[in-house]
């Protein structure tokens, strides 16, 4: 059975699914089965809430301060799971922050606005913006919708709205200065960019 919550480095993640609609040149999930103390993170199916409360409820908290929804696949694919337990963790470990690593896509994959339900439980969302423009963002990224790009754009405008923190962030497989054109864009929708180091295991 594969890892529901899992360390990496110093960090806590939670891996809810494996299904996302972008097939990333980069993404680590190509390189191997697990990352950090995972053995694996490949879901034969998504779990269910039962499980993942069985996981929180076995798991020792104590040590960290912040848990990532992220893993190997999209968080957000398994949208009301993904809020059960970010609203759970909210109640049993209330000083607990809560991030979202996701592409984006929340809105384009369930065909609604999701920012409001997710940001109620939710403490801060980092968001893969990838690349500079449409044309590059599908090169790299090979989105399953041709609109992709603007909808991730469109899901970061509305999350500023709502969730306590916002950020970019991209990972730097890409020339510099698209890196930089990537700060320009961030910059005009008043949104902070990270730029991630890329290695084998890059969370």
């Amino acid at each position: 059975m594969a890892d529901i919550l899992y360390v990496y480095g110093n960090k806590l993640y939670a891996n809810l699914t494996n299904r996302c609609c972008l097939s990333c040149d980069f993404c680590i999930r190509k390189n191997d089965t697990g990352v950090g103390n995972a053995a694996s993170l490949w879901h034969e199916q998504d779990p269910s809430i039962e499980m993942i409360k069985e996981a929180v409820d076995a798991f020792d908290f104590s040590p960290f301060e912040e848990l990532t929804f992220c893993g190997y696949g999209e968080p957000t694919y398994a949208l009301d799971a993904l809020i059960w337990t970010a609203k759970y963790l909210k109640d049993v470990h209330p000083g607990l922050t809560l991030r979202l690593n996701t592409n984006g896509l929340s809105d384009l994959i369930h065909g609604q606005p999701t920012v409001r339900r997710l940001a109620e439980f939710i403490d801060i969302a980092s968001i893969s913006l990838n690349a500079p423009t449409r044309n590059q963002y599908d090169a790299l990224c090979h989105p399953q919708n041709p609109d992709s790009f603007e909808a991730m754009l469109a899901f970061a405008r509305e999350s500023k709205k709502y969730f306590k923190e916002v950020k970019f962030t991209l990972v730097d497989v890409i020339p510099k200065e698209d890196v930089q054109a990537c700060r320009e864009l961030a910059a005009t929708l008043g949104i902070p960019l990270r730029v991630r180091e890329y290695t084998k295991e890059n969370h």
